[in-house]
């Protein structure tokens, strides 16, 4: 009877044999682009989500009848840094546009260019309470 440790050393070796190390090699840098798609993905998501917040807390602030430079503030606290405010009014209601230029993986990559994101919200002035 034999031990079961020569069993296993006296198997032919296979021709397959370090093809998963070979396999993973050229997958990985494709994993890493995802990756980073996704991360690209979710920081031009989050700018538009600042965006937006900062819009619609703009015009409720606006809507209240603040002054123009609380509502400019309010909107640039919360956009995205070097966000444009516009605020513009018709009639009664008050729009308020925040735009920003999200460059997803910052100052790193440069060279991969910049998104634009922009977030809108419109409120009616509220009256006078008597």
């Amino acid at each position: 009877m034999t031990p079961p440790d020569l069993l296993l050393d006296s198997a032919p070796p296979r021709p397959d044999r370090g093809s998963v190390t070979a396999e993973t090699a050229v997958l990985l840098p494709v994993l890493l682009i995802v990756l980073a798609a996704a991360v690209g993905v979710l920081a031009c998501v989050a700018g538009q989500l600042r965006c937006v917040d900062a819009a619609r807390a703009a015009a409720r602030v606006a809507a209240r009848g603040d002054d123009a430079t609380v509502v400019r503030s309010t909107a640039e606290r919360l956009a995205p840094p070097g966000a444009r405010v516009t605020i513009g009014t018709t009639g009664d209601v008050v729009e308020v546009l925040v735009s920003a230029e999200v460059r997803p993986f910052g100052s790193a990559l440069q060279g991969l260019g910049s998104v634009d994101v922009s977030g809108r919200a419109v409120a009616s002035i509220e009256g006078e309470v008597r």
